[in-house]
């Protein structure tokens, strides 16, 4: 049985994925010994602030109360983060890694568009697809450091 999501629904989804794509960023960034890599990382990073910045937008326009992503969820990827770059800090390791967690993302993404309602607000969707989008395209960007 398939569940439709609301636009609400959707928009905490999009906003959720930015701010733990910014969060591991963020934790993974000191690790970063490629120079190549750390400028790659650093532009995504750049671009989930805006998709971030965008579903707050929408989300106070539609009255919708956003949550940040859980602290102990945040906690165990720091940890994660930190054991799996303490051997490794290779540009090779760092993009294997965020590969990782882009395709967790793209996954759950695309889920939440096959589950979206068909009447999903216009400008919700073109969010939506726009990270999915954005994600596809870190994955093929970092596939070059492997």
């Amino acid at each position: 049985m398939q569940k439709t999501k609301s636009d609400k629904e959707i928009l905490a989804e999009v906003y959720r994925n930015a701010q733990l794509a910014l969060q591991s960023i963020s934790d993974i960034l000191p690790e970063i010994e490629d120079g190549a890599v750390r400028e790659e990382v650093l532009r995504e990073h750049e671009e989930y602030e805006k998709i971030s910045g965008r579903a707050a937008q929408l989300a106070r326009l539609r009255g919708v109360r956003l949550k940040e992503p859980n602290p102990v969820k945040k906690a165990m990827m720091w940890s994660a983060i930190k054991m799996n770059t303490a051997t490794d800090g290779s540009g090779q390791h760092i993009a294997e890694l965020m590969i990782r967690g882009t395709v967790t993302g793209i996954t759950s993404l695309k889920t939440t568009l096959t589950d979206g309602s068909p009447n999903m607000d216009g400008e919700v969707r073109e969010l939506l697809v726009k990270l999915i989008e954005l994600e596809e395209g870190f994955e093929e960007q970092l596939k070059n450091y492997l």
